[in-house]
Parts: structure tokens; sequence; C-alpha cells
């Protein structure tokens, strides 16, 4: 295969990933680190270098539409995106000590996880809920758009959820992902927040999350330019369009196809690295 056709490849790959990670809020990463890797024999941390620079682009792309179209909780992102840096860091930091069939084998646990979070969560009814009081001291409450007009939400467990956002950037650190399905998780599951609230903020945090790793992947020289480029392009180009379709559609079947997508690829990596393919 050519160099042309190689980067025709990568891009288009990169434009159904920057799709689904954006429609439902579980990042890029996850699709792009196992295809290039899997069908393109990229070694790993240069898929990771090329996803994390892929990830940034992602939430550059769909964060900017949600914040306008009132989906997106900056408060929450902001405060969350503390846990999550300081996990992305440690996570980058163990890129180093740990071998990478290693690395494949727990992507291949987060992808399968993934796939059944993006199916199983569901949105649920929040209005009930008591105010937890340090949501009421930091001001993390809400309100997002309905066809009934605007709907308030605030916080609930905020340090429930602030653990699993340092588990969730140290996941993005070590495997180049924005480990989004474990930030809409905590969200949507344990901070009880409207899922579409939970998604977008997911995609706004995403970004600073994987830049914080991003730059010890660039200093070690695991970021290549050529194979960065298109893949960055292409989860841009599909973000934009995933941000559009979001707030129209019912995402329901489309978590669903992308579960069986991301399965698929889980298994795929996951017996590469215990054959020592990876």
């Amino acid at each position: 295969m050519s160099t042309p056709e190689f980067s025709l490849w990568i891009f288009l790959s990169s434009i159904i990933a920057g799709l689904l990670g954006s429609l439902t809020g579980l990042g890029g990463g996850v699709v792009i680190v196992p295809v290039l890797t899997v069908l393109f024999h990229v070694d790993i941390h240069y898929a990771i270098g090329a996803s994390l620079v892929s990830v940034i682009a992602t939430s550059s792309g769909a964060a900017a539409a949600y914040v306008r179209e009132g989906y997106s909780n900056i408060r929450i992102g902001m405060f969350l995106e503390i846990a999550t840096t300081v996990g992305a860091l440690f996570g980058a930091w163990l890129t180093t000590r740990v071998p990478t069939h290693a690395i494949g084998i727990v992507f291949g646990v987060v992808l399968l996880y993934s796939a059944y979070a993006s199916v199983r969560m569901k949105h649920r009814e929040h209005g009930a809920d008591k105010p937890d009081p340090l949501a009421t001291r930091l001001r993390m409450n809400g309100t997002m758009p309905t066809a009934e007009g605007p709907e308030s939400y605030v916080a609930q467990r905020v340090p429930a959820g602030f653990s699993l956002m340092f588990l969730a950037g140290s996941l993005s650190g070590l495997l180049g992902i924005g480990s989004g399905a474990v930030k809409v998780l905590a969200m949507d599951q344990a901070m009880r927040l409207p899922f579409k609230v939970s998604t977008t903020t997911s995609n706004f945090m995403i970004g600073v999350t994987a830049a914080a790793s991003a730059g010890i992947y660039l200093s070690r020289g695991y970021i290549s330019p050529g194979l960065a480029m298109p893949v960055m392009l292409g989860v841009l180009g599909g973000s934009l369009v995933g941000s559009k379709i979001l707030v129209h559609a019912h995402v329901r079947i489309l978590r669903i196809v992308f579960a069986v997508v991301i399965v698929a690829l889980g298994l795929e990596m996951m017996i590469n690295s215990i054959a020592g393919k990876l």
C-alpha cells in the first residue's frame, strides 16, 4: 500500500471514529487505537500518540457546538478536569513501565466495558434528587434545552464522581483514549446528571485530559506528524458531523452499532496481545 493510500484509509477510518465518539461521548480513541494497531499494524505507542492528538481535535470540534447549544456544563467539566488531568499524567508515566502486550490486554478489557456501558446506561429523571451539599456550594447546577423547555438539574455524589474521574484520566494517559465511557458513567450514574449533559460535558473534558498526556508522548517521540495529521483531520470532521446529529437524533441504535464494533475490535486486540503480535 502506497503512502497516499495509507493516509486516505486512515483518514476515512478516523471520520467514522470521530462520528461515533462524538455521538456517544466515549471519544474516538477507543476506535482509532485498535484500528491502527490491528488493521494497519502501527506500533501501539505511535497509535496512542496519534489518538491523543485526535482526541484533542474531537473535543475542540464537538465541545464548541455543545456549549453553544447549551448542553455542556463548563463548571462541572472544569472541576472534574482536575482529577482527570492528574490521572492522565499518572497513566502516561505508567506507559514506560508496562509491557506493550499488557497495554493491549488492558485496552481490550476497556473496550468490552465501553461496549457494555454504551448499551446499558440509560437516561432517567433527575428532578427529584436531593442536592449534594458540595455541589450546591460549588454551584454545580444548570439547565439543558428540551422539547418542553429548559430542564433544571444539580450534580449528586460529587466525591464519587471525582474519584472515578481520576481513574478515567489514568486510562486516558495509559491507553491514549478519551476514556469517555468512565467519564459518562461517572456523570450519568454516580453524579446523576442528564445523559445528554454527561455525554457533551465528557466531550468538553476529553481534550484537556488528552493534552496532559500528549505532551509526555510528544517528548518521547511517539507522535508522528505523518500519522497524526490524517487521524486528526478525520476525527475532527466526524466529530463536527456527530455534534449536529446528537442534538436532534435519538442515538440508542447508534450506540448498539458502536458497541458491536468495539466488542469485535476489543476481542481482536486482546487475542493479538496474548499472541504477541502487538
